[in-house]
């Protein structure tokens, strides 16, 4: 994984034997600011393809924290860190992976993101939590592997089936 540059986009277009599918891969420096120019990749990359702008929200929310955590916690602040994101459009959703080298998650699993109690004040509200109850309410077939010091996390949106 090696951007060049500052981001690197690419949209593919491959024909499968028995399905077709709408590959988007998008490499980045692990910084706010290029999590941001992803995002705008990302929703730029697939909106010509037949994602509604519901569908986009969506993706972009779970990948805007998934993206943010991995800035914030595997690289705490190494800015020579890089993350890599395939998308992949199939007839059961869309297919993410998110890859990079920053510190395993704790445990060697995400966290189990539970939904927090919302009825205090709000000096008394949880630091954190929220964003890895979202992830796993909005994705599906979530897996996350570390091996070989590579993080890689896999899941899929029902959103953008193929026919």
């Amino acid at each position: 994984m090696r951007p060049e540059g500052n981001l690197q986009s690419k949209v593919v277009r491959r024909v499968a034997p028995q399905s077709k599918e709408n590959e988007l891969r998008i490499i980045l420096p692990a910084r706010e600011n290029a999590v941001r120019r992803g995002l705008k990749s990302i929703k730029n990359g697939l909106g010509p393809i037949g994602f509604s702008s519901d569908e986009l929200a969506s993706l972009e929310l779970v990948l805007a924290e998934i993206l943010n955590n991995i800035v914030e916690h595997a690289y705490r602040g190494n800015e020579a860190g890089i993350i890599e994101i395939q998308l992949s459009q199939t007839t059961a959703g869309l297919w993410c992976t998110v890859i990079d080298t920053g510190a395993m998650m704790p445990n060697g699993e995400p966290p189990l993101g539970m939904q927090c109690d919302l009825n205090c004040d709000v000096a008394d509200l949880p630091e954190g939590g929220f964003g890895w109850f979202l992830i796993r309410e909005l994705a599906h077939d979530l897996e996350y592997t570390h091996e070989e010091g590579q993080n890689r996390l896999s899941f899929r949106m029902s959103i953008g089936r193929l026919n």
